[in-house]
């Protein structure tokens, strides 16, 4: 017997929907081919950054600390990112500085201290370190580690803008919201005023 039906379109979607369904869960199973090519490089140059570092080379040891940090090339350790920043710090690796300064400041890898990220910043900030500026203007904006004031916070903002920190400058105009015209005044002599130690 011979039944000449039409298929309704509601049904023929939903034969093909449910065989496109059938057909991606059969092969969910099957796994993706990885590209371990990038993870061994990674490793690789952990390992040769890591020869430098231990000869005392302050850029390899900084390196090798944000390698630490990022968990890339070498397992994610923050107390050994910690490490290789201060090595690379107490040469005077003014970005090692600044990640020195941001690990105490976090607490992440260190005891939380703002003390010390103050003076980890301030040593970078010596040496022109765009971010280092706006880090201090931050902490003098919000008192931390030291008194409130946003003078201070308004110079380092300023600097770090001079410096190309955009975000610096973002922060010193919301600051100068709360300032008076006078207190901003100071704030730029200040700024125009500052000079690394020893130039």
């Amino acid at each position: 017997m011979k039944i000449n039906q039409r298929t309704s379109p509601q049904f023929s979607i939903a034969l093909v929907l449910s065989m496109a369904c059938l057909s991606s869960s059969a092969c969910s199973n099957s796994k993706p081919a990885v590209d371990t090519s990038q993870n061994d490089r990674a490793v690789a140059a952990a390992k040769d950054l890591r020869k430098s570092a231990e000869a005392g080379d302050a850029a390899a040891q900084y390196r090798l600390g944000l390698l630490y940090d990022e968990g890339s090339g070498v397992p994610q350790n923050s107390i050994q990112a910690k490490e290789w920043f201060e090595k690379a710090a107490t040469q005077g690796h003014a970005r090692a500085q600044l990640h020195l300064g941001m690990v105490y400041l976090a607490g992440d890898g260190a005891p939380q201290s703002a003390q010390m990220a103050l003076i980890w910043f301030h040593r970078a900030a010596e040496q022109e370190e765009g971010l280092a500026f706006a880090k201090l203007g931050g902490m003098y904006a919000r008192g931390r580690g030291v008194l409130q004031d946003f003078i201070q916070a308004h110079m380092w903002y300023n600097l770090g803008a001079a410096h190309g920190d955009l975000k610096a400058a973002e922060a010193r105009d919301a600051l100068a919201q709360q300032m008076s015209a006078t207190q901003i005044a100071e704030a730029q002599r200040l700024a125009r005023e500052w000079k690394p130690k020893g130039k």
